[in-house]
């Protein structure tokens, strides 16, 4: 229910398919013990939030449909587990049929440069016009990630983890990257509670890579126990 640090393109209805072949990942998978108990915690801490965060999921999809045109839901595909493409969902924050080509070019410059982010989170822009009024209260409360809680139930994703991807972004991964791809993408994750205002973008995948070598139920609580507090602070997803 935490924001993944908001849409990295622009806000339409359904966006086109990723390509039909995902990244290739020869890596090694999670031990079975450990995923199978952090699938267990996923599925009952889920459908607690969804249980307390419920009325607020309705409240905000509300806000996204009236407040400009377009739907209420926002899906857009992602690379989960194994690289294999899935709807991600969101609340609504843009405006529909924008372009994302200076968000693409940020993207692409942070990757190279190994600069810290200097815009308000990793992957999104100061100031972005594609943003709407309410879109911009639903990122900064996280209710715009709320969605994603269906995900999770569904098996797309974990309350812990590294962020899905976009297809385009992956092309631009190292071979040392695609480590992430051994587990389930995550609402929340290590790079999100480490001081994201302060990483680089390579940075933020080092600690991707890094939870995913040290996965283990101590480290997905301990990351669920910080998110709490680095929310309130404005420093996670």
């Amino acid at each position: 229910m935490l924001r993944d640090v908001r849409h990295p393109t622009p806000a339409i209805p359904r966006q086109a398919s990723v390509p039909a072949t995902p990244p290739a990942v020869a890596i090694a998978p999670v031990p079975g013990t450990r995923a199978a108990v952090t699938r267990a915690l996923d599925i009952v801490l889920t459908l607690a939030g969804l249980v307390v965060a419920g009325p607020m999921l309705a409240a905000g999809w509300l806000l996204a449909r009236v407040s400009s045109p377009g739907p209420g839901l926002f899906r857009q595909q992602r690379l989960g587990r194994d690289g294999t493409p899935f709807t991600m969902l969101k609340l609504r924050t843009m405006r529909v049929n924008c372009d994302d080509a200076q968000h693409r070019e940020y993207v692409r410059g942070m990757l190279s440069s190994g600069h810290a982010a200097q815009q308000e989170g990793m992957y999104k822009l100061t100031g972005d016009p594609r943003i709407t009024r309410v879109g911009a209260f639903l990122r900064k409360t996280s209710l715009d990630e709320l969605p994603q809680l269906i995900n999770v139930l569904r098996g797309d994703m974990s309350l812990v983890g590294p962020r899905p991807p976009l297809a385009w972004e992956a092309e631009m991964y190292r071979a040392a990257d695609r480590i992430r791809f051994a587990v389930r993408p995550g609402i929340t994750g290590l790079w999100q509670v480490s001081g994201r205002s302060r990483l680089s973008m390579r940075q933020a995948l080092d600690l991707d890579s890094d939870f995913v070598r040290h996965y283990g139920v101590g480290q997905y609580l301990t990351i669920l126990a910080r998110t709490v507090p680095a929310l309130l602070k404005g420093g996670a997803t």
